[in-house]
């Protein structure tokens, strides 16, 4: 089954990757042509995708190895790797633009602004294509939320593209094209944030967004022959894959079983933590010490 999910998620990757790629050679041509800094700013900004693209599906297909003695959680933490791996390319990508930008602040030359527009365009549309292609697997793993953050990012620098076109083509104010350049480079910082913010939660083993410690714990304590929930730790392995292990003081009232059976049923409904680690323990008859299964 999780081999299907992962073909599933292979497959919008691997077509968006070629689309993609297809047209960042034409970007980059055109660029060179019409001698448009905002063009090849967002051809760098696109080959940040093919490469985010590229290494997201290949990090699915490392994924799909089974778990070893050694590796007992398999290869899920290469997604998360290769997340944050495509959030510090972007930055790498933004410090490129801002120093060309700069650069031609000083100095700007013409740009052909009728071809850049044309294709920037093409690029807008290349990009909305690719975005439709991965938005119905983005929500549910960081690492297709990645490359989904890269291809809107890069649609909205093709939009900014045009914008600098037509103010080009209409009033030859050509700082436009280094403006809109540094318009795209924070584009990509802002963009990028979230998703290496993530991935660094995830590897530091944060708990996870959307469940909140303290709740988990009063839930808990409120199943029938639960006194007390200690040392609890929540973390996730890669996106949707929660962790839990906990110390669970039992009353003795009720069998260990079904008190074992309602909390993990609990865990599972409510935040899709599949796999637990909960050590039963009683009370001494002090009531100040306690003593495991």
């Amino acid at each position: 089954m999780a081999h299907e999910v992962t073909n599933r998620r292979g497959r919008p990757l691997a077509l968006a990757l070629a689309i993609t790629s297809v047209y960042f050679v034409v970007e980059v041509v055109g660029g060179i042509k019409t001698n448009s800094l905002a063009l090849l700013s967002d051809a760098g900004h696109m080959f940040s995708d093919i490469a985010a693209l590229g290494l997201s599906w290949f990090a699915f297909q490392i994924s799909r190895r089974p778990a070893t003695s050694k590796r007992t959680y398999g290869y899920y933490r290469v997604e998360i790797l290769a997340s944050l791996a495509n959030g510090l390319l972007l930055w790498l990508m933004v410090g490129i633009i801002f120093h060309a930008a700069v650069q031609r602040f000083f100095n700007p030359p013409e740009v052909q602004s009728f071809g850049m527009i044309v294709i920037a365009i093409m690029g807008l549309a290349v990009n909305i294509a690719a975005g439709f292609i991965l938005y119905r697997s983005h929500h549910d793993n960081l690492n297709v939320h990645g490359a989904f953050i890269h291809v809107i990012g890069d649609a909205l620098g093709s939009a900014g593209t045009i914008v600098a076109g037509l103010i080009m083509l209409q009033t030859g104010w050509y700082l436009a094209d280094p403006v809109v350049s540094f318009f795209i480079g924070g584009l990509i910082l802002y963009t990028s944030w979230g998703l290496i913010k993530e991935s660094a939660d995830i590897l530091m083993q944060s708990v996870p967004r959307g469940i909140s410690l303290e709740e988990v714990q009063r839930i808990l304590e409120g199943v029938e022959g639960v006194v007390k929930i200690h040392d609890l730790h929540v973390w996730a392995v890669t996106s949707g894959v929660f962790t839990l292990s906990a110390h669970a003081v039992i009353n003795g009232h009720r069998d260990i079983h079904q008190v074992l059976s309602e909390m993990e049923r609990i865990l599972d409904s409510r935040y899709s933590i599949q796999h637990t680690t909960i050590q039963l323990e009683t009370r001494s008859r002090e009531g100040e010490e306690f003593s495991a299964f």
